[in-house]
């Protein structure tokens, strides 16, 4: 089988780590966020329900979401940069959706040159001292289904799209018509390995490579 589009999820996926469970570890609220994350990801609680809530507890500023930004990079999983170079020598279009914070991803998705306009994600809103606002409570993906919303729009101009991920939210991209593909090389989620057209569950991204090409 092969597709023509390959989307990937960030956090879990592309880089070891949750990244707003981290950006509350700086905050010293990693226990009370991390459990809102773990819920939405196994499908015990809408992602609407625990999105709001867990960036009005944090309240990340410019410098948090830099430093964040830094970790994804740092922590990324084994195999990810041949992976993604192995797909683009082969022409295929590479997209991050993520529920995660956008302004943090960025300089993960320039790393593996992957084109800015080719990032979804949620972008936070700063004031003019690069202190929290609010974030854009308007984008699909800091919802439930929203990256079935993103796979809708881009498998009108390709319908040969595959979704690869740890969690609930990704699994929900089978209903824009996605393959999906599990990733457990970092957290093992039952139901997303139940409900996946393929799971692989090996630390390295490149496991995914005889699925995509």
């Amino acid at each position: 089988m092969s597709f023509d589009v390959v989307c990937f999820d960030c956090d879990s996926t592309l880089s070891r780590i949750e990244g707003i469970d981290e950006l509350a570890r700086q905050h010293g609220l990693f226990d009370k966020v991390a459990a809102l994350t773990d819920a939405a990801m196994n499908g015990e609680l809408a992602l609407e329900e625990v999105y709001a809530s867990r960036l009005d507890l944090i309240r990340p500023n410019q410098a948090s979401i830099d430093w964040l930004a830094g970790l994804y990079i740092d922590t990324i999983v084994d195999g990810v940069k041949q992976t993604i170079q192995t797909l683009q020598q082969h022409h295929k279009q590479i997209h991050i959706i993520s529920g995660g914070l956008r302004q943090a991803i960025l300089p993960l998705a320039d790393y593996l040159s992957i084109p800015e306009h080719q990032v979804h994600a949620v972008d936070v809103i700063f004031d003019q001292q690069g202190e929290y606002q609010d974030f854009a409570r308007q984008s699909p993906l800091a919802i439930s289904g929203g990256k079935a919303q993103i796979c809708k729009t881009l498998i009108q101009a390709n319908p040969s799209l595959v979704m690869i991920g740890d969690g609930k939210t990704d699994l929900e991209a089978k209903l824009a018509g996605a393959y999906m593909i599990g990733f457990g090389g970092v957290v093992r989620r039952p139901l997303v390995e139940s409900q996946s057209d393929q799971y692989v569950s090996d630390t390295s991204l490149t496991a995914v490579l005889p699925y995509l090409l």
